[in-house]
């Protein structure tokens, strides 16, 4: 049986994802900080599952942490990096703005940085990277959140780079989600708010065919086309 890891695996897209891979007959690894919620997400997979504590804002640790649970599943075929936080901070609260950079940047180059280099030895693999519809244009009332989100598919661009340049056949999936209603999501009745079941179906679908790029909902390629030519004086008024 194929192997898969899921960092931030407890609630949301995640947990979601960690039930997808189950239903396909993966081997799947629970990576999360909650560790309070393994039981329960237990009761939910139907294949073999192994759990870890994770918190990705130790990232020395949480490195360590990771190459040890990739250990103990006697290697892996895929690790999802799902973990992730987001905040309205029109005001700049920093406590808010750092605990997106540590977690959305730090955390998430840490577990990559792991991911990339265990696929490296093992000569094959997908490393799958959970960013954002956010990330093709910066926020007023989010900045720290979408710059963090651009950071991972930039990075995810350059670990895909790497691996043609060293000629090895590891996946590297961007996926960008527009509104999912999870707890992180923000707001009433979100524009094309997705559940997360059906969210985790497509991003499912993408991961298995070896995608580069995916964003879920598949519509919301179209709110992207939109962002990417819209003028700056049209978009600084939205």
């Amino acid at each position: 049986m194929k192997k898969a890891i899921i960092i931030g695996a407890t609630s949301g897209i995640g947990k979601e994802l960690a039930k997808m891979f189950s239903q396909n007959d993966y081997v799947v690894g629970i990576v999360g900080r909650r560790s309070e919620l393994f039981p329960e997400l237990q009761k939910e997979i139907s294949t073999e599952v192994y759990f870890k504590r994770i918190d990705v804002v130790k990232t020395s640790e949480a490195m360590n942490l990771l190459g040890e649970f990739i250990k103990e599943m006697g290697g892996v075929d895929v690790i999802v990096i799902s973990s992730g936080v987001g905040f309205i901070s029109p005001d700049l609260n920093w406590e808010q703005e750092k605990e997106t950079i540590d977690v959305n940047i730090s955390g998430f180059t840490a577990m990559a940085n792991v991911a990339f280099k265990h696929f490296c030895k093992r000569g094959s693999g997908q490393i799958v990277g959970i960013s954002s519809i956010a990330a093709i244009r910066g926020s007023g009332d989010s900045p720290a959140y979408n710059a963090s989100k651009a950071f991972m598919s930039n990075y995810l661009e350059g670990l895909r780079q790497k691996t043609s340049k060293l000629k090895i056949p590891i996946v590297v999936t961007d996926i960008q989600p527009g509104f999912v209603n999870t707890a992180m999501a923000k707001g009433e009745g979100l524009f094309w708010g997705s559940s997360p079941e059906k969210a985790a179906k497509q991003i499912f679908k993408a991961i298995k065919s070896k995608r580069k790029h995916a964003y879920i909902t598949k519509r919301w390629r179209i709110v992207a086309w939109l962002l990417m030519i819209m003028p700056d004086w049209l978009y600084n008024k939205l």
